[in-house]
């Protein structure tokens, strides 16, 4: 995706990573990524890691972060930091949407 190419949400195809949570890669350069997520109240995200950097910011709703073992209650406008390899997971409390940034792209959300 060249860095003067514009898409639309709609155009972004949405990918259901678990039960509850789908994500939607938005835009992208060599050096990093947009991805938004959509995630149902209920939908758990189990603790995993991975070389990326990602930095996200929360739209809407209600979630619990959990990085590295803390456990961070979120509402609207909280935002957080996750080095690469740091373990974390998401517990969602209400329907939510989470703007995400990873570093460098993630292979595996180019859909």
């Amino acid at each position: 995706m060249a860095g003067e190419q514009v898409m639309q949400r709609e155009e972004a195809k949405p990918v259901e990573m678990v039960p509850g949570i789908t994500r939607r890669t938005l835009a992208q350069t060599a050096e990093a990524m947009i991805v938004e997520f959509e995630l149902k109240a209920g939908a758990v995200l189990d603790n995993h890691h991975h070389p990326h950097h990602q930095a996200e910011y929360l739209v809407s709703g209600e979630v619990v972060m959990i990085i590295d073992g803390v456990e961070y209650p979120c509402q609207p406008g909280a935002s957080w930091a996750i080095p690469g390899d740091v373990p974390h997971g998401v517990r969602v409390i209400e329907d939510s949407v989470i703007a995400g940034c990873f570093s460098p792209p993630r292979e595996d959300y180019q859909d």
